[in-house]
């Protein structure tokens, strides 16, 4: 049986952060393949700050274009608004039947996880490996009454994986192109000609 790790975002846009988590994950566990799964509206955004659902898609598709262990899916852009995991993780069961379906996920989710839907379903029925993530001083207040929670500490379905601990966000990338920083360095270089071609996030 294939065993593939799910990696939700929004990738608004993808930057290298992303790639090196999706990439480890690929490489330094026992999944066979990750797949970046571009969400068209996350329940706890705002729609309107997003690039249209299939820009983001074609930034990724850009991004990982030589990576055979990691694809992007518009699975999401096929069911109801708003995406819910739950919902995608039974639709995609439901077309690869031979496909045992994992999470991947920040540590800050983890510890938000009580606010999705069915999530103590989705936390009994799939693995979920967890990467490390640098915390912003609110962030750390905001998740202070969840940090002793040793039903997730100790849950068998979830692997904490020690993979490369980056603090950079797409909010951060975004801000800075428009305020008209260098930011070459943060996406991969298909990425980078085709927002700039494009003046993505310049307004």
């Amino acid at each position: 049986m294939k065993r593939v790790g799910l990696y939700f975002g929004t990738f608004n846009p993808i930057h290298v952060g992303h790639l090196i988590i999706a990439n480890h994950m690929a490489d330094y566990t026992e999944l066979d393949e990750v797949w970046l799964i571009v969400t068209p509206q996350n329940p706890f955004k705002e729609k309107s700050s997003l690039l249209p659902d299939y820009q983001r898609l074609d930034l990724v598709r850009r991004a990982i274009e030589d990576n055979l262990k990691v694809r992007v899916s518009d699975v999401e852009f096929k069911l109801p608004k708003p995406s819910y995991t739950i919902n995608t993780l039974a639709y995609l069961k439901e077309a690869h039947p031979s496909t045992k379906f994992s999470l991947i996920m920040g540590e800050d989710n983890l510890r938000s996880l009580h606010k999705w839907k069915n999530s103590e379903q989705i936390l009994h029925d799939h693995t979920v490996y967890v990467y490390p993530r640098v915390l912003t001083i609110q962030e750390k207040e905001d998740l202070k009454p969840y940090r002793t929670n040793q039903l997730l500490a100790n849950h068998p379905n979830i692997k904490k994986v020690d993979a490369p601990v980056m603090k950079l966000s797409a909010s951060f990338i975004r801000n800075s192109i428009k305020a008209g920083h260098d930011v070459r360095y943060l996406l991969t270089e298909p990425v980078y000609k085709y927002v700039t071609e494009m003046n993505f996030y310049k307004k």
